[in-house]
């Protein structure tokens, strides 16, 4: 599939599902902005990705910020949203022990965030351009530890087959991962990560986690597809079907 000759912005794409999205749309010949509020990350990022992509820091929870991102970036074909934030442990567990500003945070990255670069990324987008959003297997299959960012993800599918009918015939469309070895999970200390990752990967029906990689290949997909609006691909393993 190729993107030659088409605009793409990643925002989220400085580590994991983004930059894994990044690195094959760069393969495929587009020009690649990734953007993300930490600028060491950015800076990392740029460094694995081939020459001519860019990078910008933003906070996605900036109205202003991202405006001024959408300014500076310009005409686009393809608008990503991956950005998720970290969890905080305040916003899981029994929602009657949860914080909820901590709860409210991750509705601020996850979907409002999604929200504010719609809204000023649409204007902007070629005809034939889409829109790429990020939910998760949770939406579907709540794990009831994590029911706030659960509902987010819910909130996202959403958000994506309306925005395909209001922005029509820009294309809206979202990726659902599964279980994937991002940062995320990468990051948790050696001693409990074994046993953790043993057990993720027994629910799949495929026994194993997923790579951002393969889940890049969903959003790749969604990119080159012209005839695809309001969608959600899963990219889960089999996870659903256990």
């Amino acid at each position: 599939m190729s993107l030659a000759n088409q605009n793409v912005l990643i925002i989220g794409g400085s580590s994991g599902i983004g930059l894994a999205a990044a690195r094959a749309a760069a393969a495929a010949g587009a020009a690649v902005t990734i953007a993300s509020r930490s600028q060491e990350r950015l800076s990392a990022a740029l460094a694995e990705l081939p020459g001519g992509c860019a990078a910008e820091a933003v906070d996605s929870n900036d109205e202003n910020g991202i405006a001024a991102l959408m300014e500076r970036v310009g005409e686009l074909d393809h608008l990503v949203y991956a950005a998720g934030g970290p969890l905080d442990p305040k916003s899981q567990g029994p929602l009657a022990g949860i914080s909820l500003d901590a709860a409210r945070d991750v509705f601020e990255a996850r979907f409002w965030g999604a929200v504010t670069a719609v809204k000023h990324a649409a204007p902007r987008i070629r005809p034939g351009g889409s829109v790429t959003l990020t939910s998760g297997a949770t939406a579907v299959r709540p794990t009831g530890r994590t029911t706030l960012a659960d509902a987010s993800a819910g909130a996202v599918e959403t958000l994506t087959r309306g925005l395909a009918i209001e922005l029509a015939p820009i294309r809206v469309n979202a990726v659902r991962p599964g279980t994937i070895l991002t940062p995320r999970l990468t990051g948790i200390p050696e001693p409990q990560r074994e046993p953790l990752f043993k057990a993720l990967a027994a629910r799949t029906l495929v026994k194993k986690m997923g790579e951002p990689a393969e889940v890049a290949e969903a959003f790749l997909f969604l990119m080159g597809n012209g005839f695809i609006t309001g969608s959600v691909i899963t990219v889960d393993g089999g996870l659903l079907l256990t």
